[in-house]
């Protein structure tokens, strides 16, 4: 059996024509076996790029916002209404310029009370010290009699002993039957009286020193008792220190020199002490901005290689059309923290004309100082999934496809740090619209 079947509008040579016959040809003889040959797939045409470790200067962008370099909330160490408003926001004050006043009139009264005091004090204290000059002419007084005791004792001594001088002569006379008797008596007399009299003198001296004594005595209590008056003076003038300065708490004062950014009190308002309502919102805000600080927070990945001195260039939005700002590392925080896993890294800017305000948002380029070899590839030959996850095509030496995830590191733009996953040297697929599987075996063209 044959069968010729003949269509002009294919060309001979088709792959539709020959499948039409030879199925037209089996549809005539049912028993006819059938033998399919599939059409071998042809690999796809792929260029390859190399691992390759390039010395790299290591960058890190991330944003930047401004501070100022000092800044001071203020709020009020007295309770009272405020009588005054000294200044506003925009105003430049100095360290020690009074922003507003608060009357505190109890403070004042209670102020007249405590002088009243100190001059009730005072008088106290003047007869403290008029008791103690007493007490000092008293010891004098005593001294004195003392004095005039002891020299008529020496007296009445003296006395004493010529009496008894004359006693012993007279009797010695009466003995020789020189003088009559009765002169011995008489010389005895004298003798006694003069002994009595040493005897009372030495009485009235210690007298006189028992009233010396006294005096003495007398003289230390005036001077304790002066002592006291004077200490309680003292704490009353002390009393009244403390509450100056809590009157010159009614002056509220700026800590610093700066701008003031925020008021948010009026006069009239009642204020009260920090430590009675808690921190709050500050009646001022005053900002140091003739220097500013940048603070730019660096993530875990990059925080270790940062250093001090380290380049660093800022761009803000608000000053598009300009040139970048360099500027160096000052400080860093050396310390991750630990809900953002990133450590704050500061800079120092300049700025007399007050452009940069606080607050402003910006993006900082940190250029690390050390130069470092690492393992880099185009960007275009990473894959990422939809999760995230980086991955590439490696070559193997049989053109089979190989999917290999790696970590990356530092992203340049056109070329992206590969961390791990493959090694120097190693061939993957460059750039490619197909998605390949593992396995799938690739032509790779000359370079």
């Amino acid at each position: 059996m044959s069968l010729k079947v003949a269509f002009p509008s294919f060309p001979h040579n088709s792959a539709v024509l020959l499948a039409l016959v030879f199925a037209a040809a089996l549809g005539c003889d049912s028993n006819a076996p059938i033998a399919l040959h599939p059409v071998a797939r042809r690999p796809v045409s792929v260029k390859t790029v190399a691992v390759t470790t390039q010395p790299i200067q290591r960058t890190t962008t991330q944003p930047a916002t401004i501070y100022p370099y000092y800044e001071a909330d203020i709020r009020s160490q007295a309770t009272g209404f405020v009588s005054e408003i000294r200044a506003d926001i925009g105003d430049f004050v100095q360290a020690g310029d009074v922003l507003a006043i608060v009357d505190v009139p109890e403070l004042r009264q209670q102020r007249l009370v405590l002088e009243a005091r100190i001059e009730r004090h005072q008088a106290d204290e003047a007869r403290r010290a008029a008791g103690v000059e007493l007490a000092e002419a008293k010891v004098t007084s005593a001294n004195a009699k003392l004095v005039q005791s002891q020299s008529e004792a020496a007296a009445a001594d003296a006395s004493a002993a010529a009496a008894v001088a004359e006693f012993d002569r007279t009797e010695d006379l009466v003995q020789r039957q020189s003088l009559q008797a009765r002169m011995l008596d008489e010389a005895r007399l004298k003798r006694d009286s003069q002994s009595a009299v040493q005897k009372s003198m030495a009485a009235t001296i210690d007298s006189a020193a028992a009233d010396v004594s006294v005096a003495e005595a007398e003289r230390v209590a005036a001077a304790a008792e002066l002592a006291a008056a004077q200490a309680e003076t003292k704490i009353v003038n002390r009393q009244l220190d403390e509450l100056d300065v809590l009157i010159d708490y009614a002056s509220i004062k700026s800590p610093l020199a700066g701008v003031v950014t925020d008021r948010s009190v009026d006069p009239g308002d009642l204020v009260r002490r920090a430590s009675e309502v808690g921190s709050g919102r500050p009646l001022f805000v005053v900002s140091q901005m003739e220097t500013v600080r940048v603070s730019i927070p660096v993530p875990e990945v990059d925080a270790p290689f940062v250093s001090r001195g380290d380049e660093v260039k800022l761009v803000f939005p608000s000053f598009a059309s300009e040139m970048p700002i360099i500027g160096k590392v000052a400080r860093t925080s050396s310390r991750l923290d630990p809900s953002t896993r990133t450590m704050i890294v500061e800079l120092e800017l300049p700025n007399p004309d007050g452009k940069l305000l606080a607050g402003m948002f910006g993006q900082a380029t940190i250029n690390v100082a050390t130069q470092v070899a690492a393992n880099m590839l185009p960007a275009r030959a990473i894959r990422f999934t939809e999760t995230g996850q980086a991955y590439v095509y490696v070559v193997g030496d049989d053109d089979a496809i190989k999917i290999v995830n790696v970590s990356t590191g530092m992203d340049e733009g056109n070329i992206i740090e590969i961390i791990s996953g493959v090694e120097p040297g190693v061939m993957v697929v460059d750039a490619h619209l197909k998605r390949f599987t593992e396995g799938q075996r690739v032509a790779v063209l000359a370079q």
